[in-house]
């Protein structure tokens, strides 16, 4: 197999690794220090969102996925354990980020509705640096939309650019791909790495017809060409200015991959002996969860060439984890080059970095190949964060965080006064301390359309359980059924353990702290 690729040599500097670490949110805490003004020094903001990303890196803990960018960044900062997601599909997710709030108060739970129809009046967290003296720029996906060219659920009052950017493609959009790209995505369907249509056909197995091609390919597209080296490359070229122009920035970019379709250039899947990427060990649905818990043939079903039954075959099950992961390394490769302009440009000294995945995505656990669920694949994503001067870099914490955490901890770090509109908690306490604790609990939710009836799952996870009830969305008082899973026995949440009559008492317990909600739980 060939060996993991990085932006340079294989061994990076000692100054783009250190670069890395610097990155996004220790450097205010760690650089400032308390009796510092905020004024002092103006700290920038490289923040990027990886769409679909798994918390299955190097530094996760996956010895087989190839993502030494990020390791290097994880080296430099603070690799979060355990957070997680307000919502796991993307616009809710994104919003809450963006916004600092819950979906119940941006009342975004949809891919289609807009959080200024709710909250016309927010200030989002690239426009709170915009307004604060801030050249504030996105690039790709942010917001459930295009920020390079205000397209989609952009939010165009949180940049300061209002036009869109010429000669910008969306990362991963399919009418911007070479006419090589093109010609490898029609002749996928006999390609090795393209796709596993004709094998499981043979066996008798129905696929899917559609207009969108297959679900993952290898494309002749050298190793930083297509969409993702697209986005990189507009950043490289933000950077230069803002390095140009001496303007503090707060620069956001939203790589599509790992998103489907699985596809990238065949350098990326070279990095990879199928054989030895390992399946799910748990295909099948949690015993004695509600049927309606996690949904079945999902978004991957849009595509071309999958089969067309529930459990698909382990054959095929086997390309897409590896389309995923070379979709993966795809992403870090161009998210490397970012990172490295950054650190040649003199700019990683007084520049915040921040990376997260704006949810998980299930690559066969539970049987499942999506997102949309309360389930920890679903729920849990990574994120990392970086500043210059951290006295705990390369640590991991196992703290409970959410990602409407981070607003209030990027807008803290930056010595920014905080909206008074903010529904999480800033992080920078872990930052001093990995080993302390901000949060009881992180909550979650999802809505499901059940014979008529419109449900809220609202999931609550604990240091030890998963906490899901399921209440009619009007009325709360009315719950349909109950999820409640020990991590300590059952991390994999294969066993739903809420209605064993022992468990009453601590049903009960999780209840009354489930009732007290997120602001119960930030207490202390």
């Amino acid at each position: 197999m060939n060996q993991p690729m990085t932006t340079n040599d294989t061994t990076p500097s000692f100054r783009s690794l250190h670069w890395i670490a610097l990155g996004l949110i220790c450097a205010p805490l760690i650089g400032l220090g308390a009796s510092e003004p905020a004024s002092r020094t103006r700290l920038n903001v490289l923040f990027f969102v990886s769409d679909d990303l798994r918390p299955e890196l190097g530094c996760y803990g996956n010895p087989i996925i190839q993502s030494p960018n990020i390791d290097r960044l994880a080296r430099r900062g603070l690799v979060f354990e355990r957070a997680y997601c307000q919502q796991a599909v993307c616009s809710p997710s994104r919003t809450s980020v963006l916004t600092g709030t819950r979906p119940d108060t941006s009342k975004v739970w949809d891919l289609n509705t807009h959080f200024r129809k709710a909250l016309p009046d927010v200030v989002t967290l690239p426009e709170l640096f915009r307004k604060n003296g801030y050249v504030s720029r996105g690039l790709g996906k942010i917001f459930h939309g295009d920020a390079s060219t205000h397209s989609g659920l952009d939010d165009l009052q949180s940049w300061s650019d209002s036009a869109p950017v010429k000669d910008a493609p969306a990362a991963g959009n399919a009418k911007q791909e070479t006419a090589s790209a093109a010609r490898s995505r029609k002749s996928a369907a006999t390609k090795t790495a393209g796709s596993a249509g004709a094998a499981v056909g043979k066996a008798g197995v129905p696929l899917t017809s559609t207009n969108r091609g297959p679900a993952f390919r290898a494309t002749d597209e050298p190793p930083h060409g297509g969409g993702e080296g697209r986005l990189a490359d507009d950043a490289i070229a933000a950077l230069r200015k803002f390095k140009a122009d001496s303007q503090p920035f707060f620069l956001a970019v939203g790589f599509h991959k790992p998103h489907l379709p699985f596809n990238s250039p065949k350098a990326y899947w070279d990095l990879y002996d199928p054989a030895k990427i390992p399946l799910a060990t748990n295909p099948f649905l949690p015993k004695d969860a509600p049927a309606y818990a996690l949904v079945e043939k999902a978004e991957m079903w849009s595509y071309s060439g999958v089969p067309d039954v529930s459990q698909i075959p382990d054959d095929y099950a086997r390309q897409v984890k590896h389309g995923y992961y070379a979709a993966v390394s795809y992403m870090d490769a161009q998210l490397g080059r970012v990172l490295d302009e950054l650190d040649r440009l003199g700019l990683r000294d007084n520049t915040l970095v921040v990376l997260w995945g704006d949810h998980g995505w299930k690559l066969g656990e539970h049987g499942r190949w999506a997102k949309h669920s309360n389930m920890e694949n679903d729920a849990r994503a990574p994120l990392i964060l970086s500043a210059p001067g951290m006295k705990h870099a390369g640590q991991h914490t196992a703290a409970l965080v959410e990602f409407v955490d981070i607003y209030p901890t990027l807008a803290d770090l930056a010595g920014l006064p905080l909206p008074a509109h903010l529904e999480g908690t800033s992080l920078k306490p872990l930052l001093d301390d990995p080993k302390s604790s901000v949060k009881s609990a992180a909550f979650s939710q999802y809505p499901r359309s059940v014979a008529g009836r419109q449900l809220m799952g609202y999931s609550m996870r604990t240091d030890l359980y998963r906490f899901t009830r399921w209440v009619d969305r009007d009325d709360h008082t009315k719950v349909d059924a109950v999820e409640l899973y020990d991590h300590a026995t059952d991390p994999q949440e294969n066993v739903n353990i809420a209605n064993v009559p022992a468990n009453r008492a601590l049903v009960e317990q999780l209840t009354a702290q489930w009732l007290g909600g997120w602001k119960a739980a930030r207490a202390h």
